[in-house]
């Protein structure tokens, strides 16, 4: 696996369109992370850290909203080849806007509206509607 938040974000995205219930995810901290602000922010039902055959994997509930899942499309903006970095001056609240933008930072992951009330930059890794 090259770039894990990318194929963390790809394996939501797959199984919201298989219309699955729950998915194992590979476990890094940045992808607990993530996790857990896709849960507060309504995307994911719940997200629990499980040991299978000795190693971690992360095991997501999808949410779904009168049949329809809360994740429809994911945009990855950093890549492997290419990190989108945003400096603390450019970090900006989209209104009028769905969905979210992740960001991590040096104060960990959160999304670009937490980023911008503290006043941090960082590396933009994608966006979910």
């Amino acid at each position: 696996m090259n770039y894990q938040i990318g194929d963390f974000v790809i394996r939501l995205k797959n199984v919201c369109l298989a219309r699955r219930k729950t998915v194992e995810l590979p476990y890094s901290k940045l992808n607990k992370g993530v996790g857990e602000i896709l849960v507060k922010n309504g995307f994911l039902g719940s997200i629990a850290e499980e040991e299978r055959d000795g190693k971690k994997v992360l095991t997501a509930t999808i949410k779904y909203e009168k049949r329809k899942p809360m994740i429809t499309d994911v945009l990855l903006a950093s890549k492997p080849s290419l990190r989108i970095y945003i400096k603390a001056k450019n970090v900006e609240k989209k209104k009028g806007k769905l969905g979210i933008e992740i960001i991590s930072t040096s104060a960990g992951v959160m999304t670009m509206r937490q980023a911008k009330k503290q006043g941090i930059g960082g590396e933009l890794l994608f966006r979910i509607w």
